[in-house]
């Protein structure tokens, strides 16, 4: 092989390098990002120390809906959350039944243990640009109920899409 097309070799492999670099740094900055689940407030759905990669780019082109597993982003800690109530609703806890302006919700990602633990809230209606959001272990989660409040538009930075580690737990959290 002639020393220049070895030369046209190596740069092709470094172009290739370097677009490839670029390409995951703008999906990873724009796209997708991962986030590490602390604490056991989304227990069973999501467990402590799992690692899940979360949509950046869908609630720029949607909104957060009902059931969403969200990230969270606070000033010193991001929070993994489901979306529980929209803007302008009224939400009432009531001996563990979930009621969104006045009718009761069917929360079938949660088991009754969980539900019964869940306690009582509201009603409170829910500002315009807010979400209420809660964590499926209810008995232990920081959430729109105790600490965290509603959560504005703004702070929730995307929505969780699947579990990448530990290896054998992949899976999909919506």
């Amino acid at each position: 092989m002639s020393e220049s097309k070895k030369k046209n070799e190596w740069l092709e492999w470094v172009k290739a390098l370097i677009i490839a670099i670029l390409i995951a740094f703008f999906l990873k900055t724009f796209i997708f990002a991962t986030s590490i689940v602390e604490g056991e407030s989304m227990d069973p759905t999501l467990q402590n120390g799992e690692r899940v990669i979360f949509n950046k780019i869908i609630y720029i082109i949607d909104e957060p809906e009902r059931g969403d597993i969200v990230i969270i982003e606070k000033p010193y800690k991001n929070y993994v959350k489901r979306v529980i109530g929209l803007p302008g609703e009224t939400i009432e806890i009531n001996s563990g039944n979930l009621y969104i302006n006045g009718e009761q919700y069917e929360q079938t990602f949660l088991d009754e243990d969980a539900q019964r633990q869940t306690g009582n809230f509201g009603p409170q209606k829910i500002p315009e640009g807010s979400y209420f959001v809660m964590g499926d272990n209810r008995a232990i989660s920081k959430d729109s109920r105790n600490g965290l409040g509603f959560i504005e538009e703004n702070e929730i930075i995307g929505r969780s899409e699947f579990v990448i580690f530990p290896f054998d737990q992949w899976t999909l959290t919506r």
